[in-house]
């Protein structure tokens, strides 16, 4: 995942403190990984302090955006906020589908810089998020 989306997360994670931000990533896949091209803030729709629901209407408007692109949504992200970057009994219990990856950004406060991990399918196996240069970045927007 390139450092300017990484930085665009940490950004919205400082913002949204101390609710969780979230959002959905576009990418490519490619030899067996994926590649983050862009990340597409969301609207937060769960009503719980510490638990993130992506606005299915913003899924929806992406995965058409992409349709024919050969690009597609290949995660999600959202933030902990005092805590740590692993997934919650409730990532656990709400989340995990087969090849969407998740990237957590673990907050401790606002002014911190948070740490980042990701995991992948159904068991949450962790996965080594490498900087990698963006084809391109999107600007970010709101979906």
């Amino acid at each position: 995942m390139p450092q300017e989306l990484r930085a665009q997360i940490a950004a919205e994670a400082r913002a949204a403190y101390p609710q969780e931000c979230c959002g959905l990533i576009e990418g490519v896949r490619e030899h067996g990984a994926a590649r983050a091209l862009a990340v597409h803030p969301t609207a937060n729709y769960s009503p719980e302090p510490d638990a993130f629901e992506i606005d299915p209407a913003a899924h929806l408007r992406l995965l058409r955006t992409l349709r024919g692109t050969g690009r597609e949504i290949v995660g999600c992200y959202h933030s902990h906020p005092g805590g740590g970057p692993t997934p919650s009994i409730r990532d656990r219990e709400n989340g995990g589908t087969e090849d969407i990856i998740w990237v957590i950004a673990a907050l401790t406060d606002p002014a911190a810089a948070p740490s980042f991990s990701a995991y992948e399918g159904l068991s949450f196996r962790e996965l080594s998020l490498t900087e990698q240069p963006a084809l391109e970045v999107a600007r970010p927007r709101q979906l």
